[in-house]
């Protein structure tokens, strides 16, 4: 019989981890399924998360963004491109206004926003504008709101704002930057499945795994709409599956055959279920590392193994065997009989 079960990716893998950049890694994923999972997921990333933006500003002096301010190295529209470039993170729902006001001469740049509660800027450093004049002084305030995506200033404008008001686009996504890479790895004798790398960056409203987690939470959400799906804790006691169903994760090193019986499962299940990995499961980490340096890994390496055998690899003692027979239990695996 042709197998018909499409086996699950291992758990998310953080490889590398800063405040504001993150590369992460899904091994086990059936081949094809990186650039589908992949390509999804960088389209959510940078269309749906929400963030905060300026959405308009008002600079002393200046009536329109093409104006010039005397004392001050750059015009309006250069100050009003580094203003865009800083990023804030924002506790608030509702629009929120900040200022700044600096005397010259000097540099002048995001930290020197006044502090208010509920809004903090992530890019401190981000440069402004320098006032080259000592008398003088540079005073803007700007409004910020909540959003997603990119909004066009004309897609705001419900009336015409008040004389020496400046409307901006709103770019809202926390992004900066995301990429993947899709590359092939085994998976039992197969070497097509694929793994998946996701290399990402926030402007720091944001941690990157936090990005990456709500992007697959808004994936699930989606489909589970189109579905009409229940989570197990929407659903009635009544309505509750029996939880007898094993959940398959691949990358089989071990010969999946064993000397176990397996209740309630035919021949082609019972294979799957001899092929769940050791990582997969609960055991404590001082037992996974002793199985792990003795190559074994899968169900089915295990049940070829007896309570004396396991006794005898290094760091592995009557606990660690009593946490693996009670495990298998679970299963309705057991051991090998000792000789």
């Amino acid at each position: 019989m042709f197998h018909q079960n499409i086996v699950l990716p291992k758990k998310l893998n953080v490889i590398e981890e800063t405040p504001t950049r993150g590369i992460y890694e899904i091994e086990g994923l059936y081949p094809g399924y990186g650039h589908t999972l992949g390509n999804a997921l960088r389209r959510i990333i940078l269309s749906s998360l929400p963030g905060v933006s300026i959405t308009s500003l008002r600079i002393k002096g200046a009536d329109h963004e093409f104006a010039t301010l005397d004392g001050i190295k750059e015009d309006v529209l250069t100050i009003i491109l580094n203003l865009k470039k800083v990023r804030f993170s924002m506790a608030s729902e509702t629009e929120t206004n900040l200022k700044l006001s600096v005397k010259g001469p000097g540099i002048v740049t995001a930290s020197l926003f006044d502090k208010v509660g509920g809004v903090e800027v992530t890019t401190p450093d981000q440069y402004i504008a320098e006032i080259t004049d000592k008398k003088t002084d540079l005073d803007i305030e700007i409004t910020l709101a909540k959003g997603i995506g990119f909004v066009s200033k004309e897609d705001f404008l419900m009336e015409k704002p008040p004389v020496g008001t400046i409307l901006v686009d709103a770019i809202f996504s926390p992004i900066r930057k995301v990429n993947y890479e899709v590359e092939h790895m085994r998976v039992g004798d197969r070497t097509d499945y694929n793994l998946l790398r996701i290399n990402l960056e926030t402007d720091g409203s944001i941690s990157a795994k936090e990005a990456l987690e709500d992007s697959l939470k808004i994936i699930i959400k989606q489909i589970k709409s189109i579905l009409d799906m229940k989570t197990e804790e929407e659903l009635d006691p009544v309505e509750k599956p029996e939880e007898n169903i094993v959940r398959v994760h691949a990358n089989h090193e071990e010969d999946a055959e064993g000397d176990a019986e397996v209740e309630n499962f035919d021949p082609e299940e019972r294979v799957e279920l001899l092929k769940t990995r050791i990582d997969t499961l609960d055991f404590s980490s001082r037992t996974e590392r002793a199985l792990g340096e003795a190559s074994i890994r899968t169900l089915g390496g295990l049940v070829q193994k007896s309570a004396e055998d396991l006794l005898d690899l290094p760091g592995f003692g009557q606990k660690s065997l009593e946490e693996v027979e009670e495990t298998l239990s679970t299963f309705k695996l057991k051991l090998k009989e000792d000789k």
